[in-house]
């Protein structure tokens, strides 16, 4: 039988049965020499995150009873778990999912309780682990600053390596982020793991949960696995034995059919016919019209791509539940291929150059892209039965709490410290760059000096020089503040990047993304800017902003809504003064202050644009610019982001060879510029069946978070933004800042939602506007252009 003691009483101030936020689960076993030592330690260290500890006791000694003792006083609440003889099941596995379903935190933190899991480090693990979007973190001691120092003897190094190994190569996809599969220090948000699924054999309980849980998300905190300071090891060849065996059973469960090869064979199958059609094409445009090589392949891609969909369509999926509707796989089916016809196309100019015939350098190509386009198939346009189950983030996540952050000899090198752009927005946060930052050029403020920057944006040489197996974001310790480095597979080639938390925060860029500004600012300045602007009172809110009639009148949508073609009609057909498309800086008073980025005109917006001022020129490359960076580019984009590819390089390539279409609202629209306004209105657009709805403050919250979070949903931000600490305040509390801002802001905003069909926003927003007087706008100077001259606090 089990049973549950209550051996202490926390000493925390508050009521004793308020949930804890974390459980720490420790399994013993005839641990009575380690257990006052260890609650010692462990106590006080996860104190600070509302903990209670759990021990789970499988002893035969006095075990329980030393526990009562140590517990006394203890600063946390100690409470027991014994297993009578009998029902001990599962080994040390089984114990710890009998502590997980006792559990009363959120989160569960599980270790050792010999001490060869220093308490410290399990306190910062469980941190990590209850950061916002992780699911599991594990304690390594195979990554950066790790050690497996207590492991005595060569024997029990070598084993653990071997068996590590065995486990990497079973099980190659589901554990390609962590590096400690084996390990015993870790700690997991409960609702992300399901336990009716673990089944406990032995030693190794994360195994379980990593491989069962493939679609948590996962993060690794280095660790030094130290000495044991009392009691014995229970490891012996029987234990090993069984894991052997369970490694079997896992990989035999887990084990996916024949049915993707055997579409993979039907899709090459269409592929092969498919380069014989676009080779007779090319041929007919290349040697019988004429036509330039690589003008000829673009064309010729067109007719294999209607080729190869309509068999692919109707023969290799006819069988399959296929994703959608037909329309919709064709467009998705079409959008990758031109995408692929990008990275075809230099390949296939440099085989021609290097003396390879036309027709059988663009044959090579397509086959060379075979499995790729097999793979985005198979995986994003009609999701197969095995990729119903979502995959495990490609990017490694590693807290190196013990590491150092390297320079190599290329990165100290003398460069230039000189920030020749400077920008001030909104008076709030000031940004120096190496780099000119196109979204930026309305706060240009060459005023600014560069010592007082807030967020200083430097090119240098970022990362290792020798390509990586996968994109990694590591956390590390510095005396100027926690280093933030993303690395892509290319090595010092790649989109990298580093982030140290200052102040000032210093951001440092590699070469290729030097020559993309758009990602640099878009990728990782304008996540910075958001939590700094938090930080100090105001919020980067995704809404479009414009004064009309009198009215501050504010939209809001999910990304490629509509919302910006609804606001060059509105500015072309009714007037009113111009804020902001894209991003708004607002306060807690319902003041909006004038954001100005240019605009980007994705396909469905080029019916707005009525722009004389264009050159035939520009609109044939703004048709073509607008396709691929409007809804349908995006979601390839984050297609690809899901697989282990470099998607930031990726990404910053694309921009380089076709810059989005960004152009400022005056050459668009004749219109004038304002600088703030109280907004009154509030109108959150949808597609649908049309309809006028009010919403309450609390929806209307939620619906704004929402939609300004899907603006950052494109890598790395979802690995950078929770490690980043601004003004003393971690990622949870910009958090809650950023709403109390919004929520100050909502309190005195009319917020409805109105839906079209039609993109028809523009017709209806004038006439809701106008339905109430007009307020007299308490704003001085909204006539005079904003000189951002002092920082909020500062006297003149």
């Amino acid at each position: 039988m089990t049973h549950v003691i209550d051996t202490g009483v926390s000493t925390v101030e508050g009521p004793q049965h308020a949930p804890p936020k974390l459980t720490v689960v420790v399994p013993t076993r005839n641990e009575q020499e380690s257990v006052p030592l260890l609650l010692d330690q462990l106590g006080p260290a996860v104190a600070p995150l509302n903990a209670e500890i759990l021990f789970v006791d499988d002893s035969d000694d006095a075990t329980v009873d030393e526990i009562g003792a140590a517990a006394v006083g203890a600063p946390v609440p100690v409470r027991v778990l014994h297993r009578e003889a009998g029902t001990r099941g599962g080994g040390l596995s089984g114990a710890v999912v009998a502590g997980v379903r006792a559990a009363r935190g959120a989160w569960v933190l599980v270790m050792d309780a010999d001490l060869q899991h220093p308490p410290q480090a399990a306190a910062l693990l469980a941190r990590t682990a209850m950061r916002e979007g992780i699911d599991v973190a594990v304690g390594t001691r195979y990554a950066g600053g790790g050690a497996s120092t207590g492991l005595a003897g060569a024997g029990r190094q070598a084993t653990s390596s071997g068996a590590t190994r065995l486990v990497k190569a079973s099980f190659p996809r589901r554990l390609a982020t962590v590096s400690d599969p084996l390990s015993g220090l870790f700690a997991f948000r409960r609702d992300a793991v399901d336990v009716d699924r673990l089944r406990p054999v032995g030693f190794k309980i994360l195994l379980e949960i990593l491989v069962r849980h493939p679609a948590a998300r996962v993060a690794e905190v280095a660790y030094t696995f130290e000495p044991r300071q009392a009691g014995r090891s229970k490891a012996s060849a029987r234990e090993g034995l069984a894991f052997v065996r369970h490694v079997g059973r896992l990989r035999r469960s887990v084990a996916g059919g024949q049915r993707r090869l055997a579409r993979m064979a039907a899709f090459g199958a269409v592929g092969a016919s498919g380069i014989v059609v676009n080779t007779a094409a090319l041929w007919f445009f290349f040697d019988v019209l004429g036509v330039h090589h690589l003008v000829g392949a673009a064309l010729a891609t067109q007719f294999s791509t209607v080729w190869n969909f309509v068999l692919t369509d109707a023969l290799v999926y006819r069988k399959e539940q296929r994703r959608g509707r037909w329309a919709g796989r064709a467009g998705r089916f079409f959008a990758m291929n031109n995408l692929l016809l990008l990275a075809r196309l230099p390949l296939l100019q440099w085989l021609v150059l290097a003396g390879v015939g036309v027709l059988t350098a663009n044959a090579l190509t397509l086959v060379l892209l075979f499995l790729l386009r097999f793979l985005l198939s198979d995986r994003m346009i009609y999701r197969g039965s095995e990729a119903k189950v979502r995959r495990r983030d490609p990017v490694r996540v590693l807290v190196d709490s013990g590491g150092t952050v390297p320079v190599s000899p290329a990165s100290a090198k003398k460069r230039s410290v000189y920030l020749p752009y400077r920008y001030d927005v909104a008076g709030t946060v000031t940004i120096g760059s190496q780099i000119r930052l196109p979204e930026l050029e309305f706060f240009r403020a060459q005023w600014v000096p560069d010592a007082d920057v807030d967020i200083a944006v430097r090119v240098g040489d970022v990362g290792r020089r020798r390509p990586r197996r996968r994109a990694a974001l590591t956390e590390d310790p510095g005396e100027q503040g926690t280093a933030l480095r993303y690395e892509e597979h290319l090595g010092r080639f790649g989109a990298n990047f580093r982030v140290v938390l200052g102040p000032p925060i210093t951001v440092e860029v590699g070469p290729l993304l030097a020559r993309s500004p758009h990602v640099v600012y878009t990728n990782v300045v304008e996540a910075l800017l958001r939590f700094v602007l938090i930080s100090r009172g105001r919020m980067l809110l995704h809404s479009a902003c414009l004064e009309l009639g009198g009215h501050g009148v504010m939209l809001s949508a999910l990304t490629d809504t509509g919302k910006t073609a609804t606001i060059l009609r509105l500015l072309r057909e009714h007037g009113g003064r111009f804020l902001s498309d894209d991003m708004t800086v607002v306060d807690a008073s319902g003041l909006a202050v004038c954001f100005p980025k240019p605009l980007t005109i994705s396909s469905h917006t080029l019916r707005a644009v009525q722009a004389e001022d264009l050159t035939r020129k520009e609109w044939r490359r703004l048709n073509f610019q607008s396709r691929l960076h409007s809804k349908g580019g995006r979601s390839i984009a984050l297609m690809l982001s899901r697989f282990n590819l470099p998607i930031m390089g990726i990404n910053a390539l694309t921009q380089i060879l076709v810059p989005p279409p960004k152009y400022s609202v005056d050459r668009l629209v004749p219109c004038r510029l304002g600088s703030r306004t109280r907004v009154e209105e509030l109108f959150i657009i949808e597609r649908g069946a049309p309809r006028l709805s009010g919403l309450d403050p609390s929806a209307a919250l939620e619906r704004m978070l929402v939609n300004t979070e899907d603006a950052y949903g494109f890598p790395p931000y979802r690995y950078l933004a929770p490690a980043l600490r601004v003004d003393g305040m971690d990622h949870d509390r910009l958090r809650a800042r950023e709403r109390e801002i919004l929520t100050g802001f909502l309190s005195g905003v009319r917020t409805r939602v109105l839906a079209s069909d039609s993109f028809g926003w523009a017709d209806e927003i004038p006439r809701l506007v106008g339905d109430t007087p007009a307020q007299p706008v308490t704003v001085n100077s909204l006539e005079a252009w904003p000189r951002w001259g002092l920082r909020p606090g500062t006297a003149a």
